[in-house]
């Protein structure tokens, strides 16, 4: 298989990670496009071998980070961030309830997201996520489980002083 075939077959999953960092369709398609750009463009800094797919997460992990710091957003964890304010249409309880998971996750300090994106959402090893997010496996281990008990306080409404106890990466 070629690199280009590892890359159309690694598009799917970047858009769902990228959609999931960002919230929005049109800023992941132009972070995962931005992505593909950079890996076409690096492709001598793939060893043989290597996974094509903890690859592109990292480079899309770097130039998501790198365009917030740019917009000054890095802090989607504010108190007031976009996704607390959406809204779901009238009588769809699947919706609210995938409303009530998204306000959740976006309130999970970054660190946290992103450990329980990779790993949960992308099914990912922690051996993996620990490569893409350049931490120890054991830093992997213990964000994740952080998270996983940080979202569930959340989605049962915990409180400012519960929720600040998770808030640490």
């Amino acid at each position: 298989m070629s690199l280009r075939d590892d890359l159309a077959a690694c598009l799917p999953q970047l858009r769902r990670y990228a959609r999931a960092l960002t919230g929005d369709a049109a800023w992941a398609d132009d972070l995962v496009q931005d992505t593909v750009e950079r890996a076409l463009g690096r492709t001598s800094l793939l060893r043989a071998h290597s996974n094509t797919r903890t690859w592109l997460m990292t480079i899309l992990r770097h130039l998501y980070i790198d365009q917030l710091r740019k917009r000054r957003e890095l802090a989607l964890d504010a108190d007031d961030p976009v996704w607390q304010r959406l809204e779901a249409r009238d009588g769809e309880v699947d919706e609210l309830l995938l409303l009530d998971v998204q306000r959740a996750l976006y309130r999970l300090p970054l660190e946290q997201r992103e450990v329980l994106l990779l790993v949960a959402l992308e099914q990912l090893s922690y051996q993996e996520a620990a490569a893409i997010l350049r931490v120890p496996v054991g830093t992997v281990m213990s964000r994740l489980s952080r998270a996983r008990e940080h979202l569930r306080v959340l989605l049962r409404g915990g409180d400012a002083e519960s929720r600040a106890r998770f808030s640490k990466s």
